[in-house]
């Protein structure tokens, strides 16, 4: 079968957060799709849930031994087993609005990089996305009152979806970004072909996922185009674990100075 996208979802452990995000994928309007699970280890809990889902899109759930944060690792393993063209990279923590998948492929063009962002949503929004999936087609009212008693909401307005052949269309259009988040982004094969993949140099958290590809794509000649409030994503509540970014960070830093856009330990080993 030919698949329009390919929808990659990073996850380690987190069974409910799972299932609230698989569910979401029902109500997508666009439905030509697989799904590859992206898995940072082997959990047996999760092969066991992830066999027993009733999917309704192909799927595919790949694993790997589970020796500390290797996510690009996995990332890389995801773009190979891809059976589409498009790629479309999520959280295991981030449930979709029903128009996501779509806007990503609508917005999709072969040079460009799609980077949407996310309205982080409080324990209340969260445990009723978790307790009942149909909760999520009322966020969007649930969100408009947020903005008057926020409640720990955070990046509220992010969280709205604005069609862009609506009289408010002009919206998304001026709500530009010129990085990458690694839970909301997309593009074509090609794309990170051309930069080797992810660079798994990176075996700590954050940036190696989305910063160190925001300045690669920019080196390669590639257009950051967003999807604000067209693709909208609500990523579920949970503690924050910051980790420190100074490792990677100069890590970063010295492969811009030798301008090593192609990494060497991404989807090849150069």
């Amino acid at each position: 079968m030919s698949y329009k996208a390919s929808l990659i979802i990073s996850v380690y452990d987190n069974i409910p957060f799972l299932r609230a995000v698989l569910d979401s994928l029902a109500y997508q309007t666009e439905t030509n799709f697989e799904v590859i699970i992206s898995e940072d280890a082997e959990h047996a809990e999760l092969a066991q849930f992830v066999s027993s889902y009733p999917f309704r899109n192909d799927y595919q759930h790949l694993t790997q031994p589970d020796e500390g944060w290797r996510k690009e690792k996995a990332l890389n393993n995801a773009i190979r087993a891809a059976k589409s063209d498009y790629l479309i990279f999520i959280d295991g923590d981030c449930v979709l609005h029903p128009r996501f998948i779509e806007y990503h492929l609508k917005m999709a063009g072969e040079k460009y990089i799609l980077a949407g962002k996310r309205v982080k949503l409080n324990a209340r929004l969260s445990d009723k996305i978790l307790d009942d999936s149909k909760e999520l087609l009322k966020m969007p009212s649930y969100l408009a009152k947020a903005l008057f008693v926020r409640d720990g909401v955070r990046y509220i307005e992010e969280g709205f979806f604005i069609s862009p052949d609506g009289p408010f269309g002009w919206i998304p259009k001026v709500r530009t970004l010129t990085h990458l988040t690694g839970s909301n982004m997309s593009f074509y094969r090609d794309a990170i072909e051309c930069i080797n993949g992810f660079d798994e140099d990176y075996i700590l958290p954050a940036v190696g996922e989305d910063g160190d590809l925001t300045w690669r794509f920019n080196a390669a000649g590639y257009e950051h185009r967003s999807v604000r409030n067209l693709a909208v994503q609500y990523h579920l509540h949970h503690k924050e674990q910051w980790s420190d970014q100074s490792v990677n960070m100069a890590m970063m830093r010295e492969k811009q100075g030798r301008n090593e856009y192609i990494c060497k330990n991404g989807l090849k080993k150069l």
